[in-house]
């Protein structure tokens, strides 16, 4: 019951309330949390673009090795925040784990979700080409008729044509005054 109340702060970006509820379980508790209450956590503290969860989140990937849904979690709290040390980095790197790049398996990357978030750090790195590659793989994964994240996605694809746009017609000698530098 706790990880589904957990989870639920989780997507409704609940981040300072999942952050306390945790570490007041942390308190009360007296058995050591699991790993995957560990990694809701840390999701609260990326989420709040706080660094102290990326410790938290690499001492979780230590002991969650392969879990897809601790793994995701961590994914989502990455793509989440903003402004963490290398975070674009950190998320290219989370999602292309085993667990989380083969998808179903094919070893193809599958996974709708994972090329979400995916695109989300090739944005924060401006390569719009590689970026729009994996929303347009990850439509192509929905199954017919499944409409649970597709609006994200033709969203997201949309900001990537506008994103790619601005940086395509940006004159490198333009400053904000008009003067160049």
């Amino acid at each position: 019951m706790v990880h589904l109340y957990l989870s639920a702060l989780r997507f409704d970006f609940r981040c300072p309330t999942l952050q306390r509820l945790v570490e007041h379980l942390a308190e009360t508790t007296r058995q050591p949390l699991d790993c995957y209450t560990r990694a809701l956590y840390a999701f609260a503290l990326l989420g709040q673009s706080r660094p102290e969860g990326l410790t938290v989140m690499d001492e979780v990937l230590t002991e969650a090795e392969e879990h897809p849904k601790t793994l995701h979690v961590l994914l989502h709290g990455l793509w989440f925040g903003q402004d963490l040390d290398e975070g674009a980095e950190r998320l290219l790197a989370l999602s292309s784990r085993l667990a989380l790049a083969t998808g179903t398996g094919t070893g193809t990357g599958t996974d709708p979700i994972v090329l979400f978030r995916l695109a989300g750090a090739l944005r924060r790195m401006d390569r719009y080409d590689e970026e729009l590659g994996a929303i347009d793989r990850a439509i192509g994964c929905l199954p017919p008729g499944d409409t649970s994240v597709h609006a994200d996605l033709v969203r997201e694809r949309s900001l990537i044509c506008a994103a790619r746009g601005l940086y395509q017609h940006r004159s490198p000698t333009c400053t904000l005054s008009g003067v160049p530098s």
